[in-house]
């Protein structure tokens, strides 16, 4: 089955903030990292983001770019973008930064609604999901399979597991503050996309 962009055999998270150098970027180069250190290559997922309001063209805040460095994940050669309707046509899953962000997303069409969460909604109703109800992401392509499959048991959460309050599903924009603020949002951002990453990929992080 192809995904909503047509592209057999690949999976397309898109992260999306505000302008593009803050956020959205953290997530989009955390979960790559998580995913290349779990799976070795990205077997079919496919990572990237953009901003409401984004700054095309712009590279990422220093601090975001900081906060990445201390994570271990890599920033460079970043550059902003606008949200476009092709790149939510395109994405299996779009993770948002606030519900706000969210409700753009999917007033924008293209049959969002069921692929379309923040964060940490998303995470929420993943850690609500038995693993054994996946498919095993080991055989050639399963972990795409898997990804939908992930996407969809979420989907069918949502309206029986509510947030305990609209701020428990908010990230909030660190734009302009120091960076101990970057580096709480960077850690927060770290520990919503974990048990995410666990169950795409069937494979826990390593603990120290």
């Amino acid at each position: 089955m192809p995904g909503f962009g047509g592209e057999p055999g690949t999976f397309r998270i898109l992260h999306v903030s505000t302008g593009n150098v803050c956020r959205s970027p953290i997530t989009e180069r955390l979960t790559r990292h998580a995913l290349s250190d779990r799976l070795g290559d990205t077997r079919g997922l496919l990572v990237e983001s953009a901003g409401t309001w984004g700054h095309e063209g712009a590279p990422m805040e220093a601090h975001a770019a900081t906060v990445l460095a201390d994570f271990g994940a890599d920033p460079a050669g970043f550059t902003g973008r606008e949200l476009l309707d092709e790149h939510v046509i395109r994405a299996d899953l779009v993770l948002t930064a606030t519900r706000d962000h969210r409700a753009q997303v999917i007033s924008m069409g293209h049959s969002a609604g069921l692929r379309t969460f923040t964060l940490k909604e998303f995470t929420r109703l993943v850690r609500a999901i038995d693993p054994a109800t996946l498919p095993d992401p080991e055989p050639d392509g399963a972990v795409v399979e898997r990804a939908r499959a992930l996407v969809r048991a979420a989907a069918a959460l949502r309206g029986w597991l509510l947030a305990p309050s609209p701020e428990a599903d908010e990230v909030h924009d660190p734009y302009g503050a120091p960076i101990t603020y970057f580096r709480s949002v960077g850690e927060e951002i770290q520990q919503a996309l974990d048990p995410v990453v666990t169950a795409l990929t069937g494979v826990p992080a390593a603990r120290a």
